[in-house]
């Protein structure tokens, strides 16, 4: 989809505002004459407004060079990304549009909140090679609001907008500096339709928690682990690179969060959150796992000598990958679009707006974030104990799938505490990283084993040579063989780093 970065300035100005001379500006050569355009532009959000809660502009417009659907957000450096798309149905906001924000529309209906007619006035700044560096938009602006339950208001008004085509934020800032100079006042409202909608907005308000406490500190935490699963699941309707495994991540930090902080936040409610991240994991899982190992197999097979890849091997992994992936995948965003995906987001944005607070959630977050970091070793090391001393290789072996989930809830528990803890939560965290690394290689080998020995066997079947599949089993037995040999080096290195 057509996607730019929107780098603009409003200001606030009066009718008989005048344009002074922008000529003198670095690398400005040359301003065109006016062009008048009129626009008129529909906004559209859940009728409760969580679009623009978010601080998300969803619009159709008609008029100018780029009449069509337009979606802003939002970006870390306070401009915006704006996404097209062509105007299409007037009723029916586009897929690939809806699906950037599903996350907080939440089943609910899109509909106009705002009908914004604007009689542009727009000049270039160009340099001397005629490259349009900035557009300056004089607007007059009359804006109806509109919608159930939001009550009908007719206001206008008068704004400029200055936005980079080519030019470079210093022009931006000189530019600024002009306007100012001359009269012009920066905008206090961030878009147009904020300065319409007003105080109907209403913003997720931070949970009001005593400063240095275990519940603010934690909850902070847990507030931009929230904002970074939501940010992912356009992503992964959109099937973008990573996304899947980022927001599967996501869930996974959460619950180990959770469960790892158990006294600051009430365990009974906060339980069955947990079971509905784990869902929601499960859920992302057959598709990353379907990925994982469509990689590993891949690379091993390129890494072969030629002459020992007998047989259609690359061809029958890569399809045999592609539907399951493509089938997880549907599944996935099926799920997505359902009401209990949604039901578990508002309990998300619930924990992080109001947390049921447990016995030790007012007490000072260093105290209580070093004891839990304790029992976060204590439980990793009393399960490698027993994985040390199972005499059964399969029993080992799970228990040390064990170890590896313990190390991992562990290495979350340690990020959590960061800001708090300084270094020595971050080497601990560490430290467990490689633990959880070093296990979850020899567990991707004991995976990729049972998908090779199933590869074989189809082949087989097809009259296909599988000499290839019996040569990959045994590499994978060395790596898990590596894997577990470079276990004993990073537990000793945890056991080390261990917060006490």
């Amino acid at each position: 989809m057509p996607e730019h970065a929107e780098i603009e300035q409003k200001f606030e100005t009066g009718p008989d505002f005048t344009l002074p001379d922008l000529t003198g500006l670095p690398g400005v050569a040359a301003v065109t004459p006016p062009t008048v355009l009129d626009l008129e532009a529909t906004y559209v959000d859940t009728p409760d407004l969580r679009l623009a809660a978010h601080r998300l502009v969803l619009r159709r417009r008609i008029g100018g060079n780029d009449a069509g659907w337009h979606l802003k957000r939002p970006r870390a450096d306070g401009f915006r990304d704006e996404i097209q798309e062509p105007l299409g149905d007037p009723e029916q906001v586009p897929a690939a549009l809806r699906r950037f924000v599903e996350v907080y529309a939440r089943g609910e209906r899109l509909v106009p909140v705002v009908r914004l007619d604007t009689r542009r006035t727009a000049r270039s700044l160009q340099d001397a090679d005629g490259t349009v560096l900035l557009e300056l938009a004089a607007d007059d602006v009359t804006a109806s609001v509109v919608g159930t339950g939001i009550g009908e208001e007719v206001t206008a008004w008068h704004e400029l907008e200055a936005e980079l085509v080519h030019g470079d934020l210093d022009l931006l800032d000189a530019v600024t500096r002009r306007l100012v100079a001359f009269g012009a006042r920066v905008s206090s409202s961030p878009s147009k339709l904020a300065r319409a909608l007003g105080d109907r907005v209403h913003r997720p308000e931070p949970a009001q928690l005593p400063l240095g406490t275990a519940a603010a500190a934690l909850d902070a935490y847990l507030g931009q682990q929230v904002e970074d699963l939501q940010a992912h699941d356009p992503l992964v309707r959109a099937d973008a690179p990573d996304a899947v495994h980022q927001m599967r991540v996501g869930c996974r930090r959460l619950r180990a969060v959770l469960a790892a902080y158990r006294p600051v936040f009430d365990a009974e409610r906060v339980e069955p959150l947990r079971e509905e991240l784990r869902w929601l994991g499960e859920v992302l899982g057959a598709a990353r796992d379907s990925e994982v190992v469509r990689d590993r197999l891949r690379a091993e097979v390129e890494a072969e000598p030629p002459e020992l890849v007998m047989g259609p091997v690359e061809g029958r992994i890569a399809q045999t990958f592609a539907t399951r992936y493509r089938q997880a995948h549907a599944r996935a965003v099926e799920e997505l679009d359902g009401q209990r995906y949604f039901a578990l987001l508002d309990a998300l944005d619930r924990l992080v707006a109001d947390p049921p607070l447990g016995a030790k959630a007012l007490l000072p977050a260093a105290e209580v974030m070093r004891a839990r970091l304790r029992k976060t070793y204590e439980r990793t090391a009393l399960l490698v104990d027993e994985a040390q001393a199972q005499p059964d290789r399969e029993q080992r072996e799970h228990l040390l799938h064990e170890v590896r989930k313990s190390a991992k809830r562990a290495r979350y528990a340690a990020e959590a505490a960061g800001a708090v803890l300084g270094a020595r939560a971050r080497r601990y965290g560490s430290a467990m990283k490689a633990v959880q690394e070093v296990l979850g290689e020899h567990q991707d080998s004991v995976v990729a084993r049972e998908e090779l020995r199933a590869l074989a066997e189809a082949a087989h079947r097809d009259g296909e040579n599988t000499f290839t599949y019996g040569r990959l089993h045994g590499l994978e037995q060395c790596r898990a063989a590596e894997a577990l040999a470079g276990f004993d080096a990073a537990w000793r290195k945890a056991r080390k780093n261990r917060v006490r």
